[in-house]
């Protein structure tokens, strides 16, 4: 039987410098059979491509700039930024977008960057790897304003409302859901919205090490998220939505493979 793919490791983060094998290895023994690595600075790449090397077969590679690094781009042009991400080979564009929640770098320059990705993801043929954290209006906005033979994409880490939902599947969006769903007080609306979501356009992710599940037991000291804690946001998503948890894991898997490959 095939294993859960988790879509987002940041395995480049200080807190898996030390014992990156052992949380993969703890991850297989959990049924997570492949991972994708990304990329939030240019200074990622080397490293991802690094911990691709050691498995191919286990990984795949989504290369680009994080929002909150968007003023990497101003150092670079088209060009160069597109030959950087494509030096990698990876399988898709991002993480790219807008995060207004904290503004590391200014709106303005981040909305550039966004398109930035967005053509080089036209041009190499590769989906896209969206953020978006208090930007919805201006992030939607630019997804429309760019449709022209727009990539397929992935709206990771979906925390936003029923509204945004439904514009995000408008558009042909794939939704990334994290641990945030096991917070019962703090995401009343999302775990009601989540049935809303076909399982055709479901993934799923950690988002490690960040976003620890709510209503995990027995929690690392550090709160340090794992992929291994992948099957328990699995199965609070089924327990929301009344899938079975096999019908999930095929389902959100095939849609992973069919969107990295």
């Amino acid at each position: 039987m095939a294993g859960f793919i988790d879509i987002a490791c940041n395995f480049t983060h200080e807190s898996f410098k030390r014992n990156l094998e052992e949380v993969i290895n703890n991850a297989e023994h959990a049924g997570v059979e492949k991972f994708v690595l990304l990329c939030a600075s240019l200074n990622d790449l080397d490293p991802i491509k690094k911990i691709q090397n050691n498995a191919p077969n286990k990984f795949f590679i989504s290369a680009g700039i994080h929002p909150h690094h968007a003023t990497e781009t101003v150092e670079i042009n088209y060009d160069q930024l597109l030959r950087q991400l494509q030096s990698i080979t990876p399988h898709a564009i991002g993480e790219t977008g807008l995060d207004y929640f904290r503004n590391i770098s200014p709106p303005d320059i981040q909305k550039e960057s966004f398109r930035m990705h967005i053509e080089i993801a036209k041009e190499l043929n590769l989906p896209l790897y969206l953020h978006q954290r208090d930007a919805h209006n201006d992030f939607i906005r630019i997804i429309r304003e760019n449709r022209k033979n727009f990539p397929k994409f992935v709206v990771h880490c979906f925390t936003g409302t029923q509204k945004e939902l439904d514009e995000y599947l408008d558009l042909g969006a794939y939704i990334g859901l994290t641990g945030w769903i096991c917070d019962a007080k703090r995401n009343i609306d999302l775990r009601q919205s989540i049935k809303n979501i076909p399982i055709e356009k479901m993934m799923i992710e950690t988002d490690s090490p960040y976003l620890i599940p709510k209503n995990l037991l027995n929690k690392p000291k550090k709160n340090i998220n794992e992929p291994k804690y992948l099957p328990h946001i699995a199965n609070e998503i089924c327990e929301l939505t009344g899938y079975e948890l096999e019908e999930l894991k095929l389902a959100t898997s095939n849609n992973a493979i069919n969107f990295f490959s």
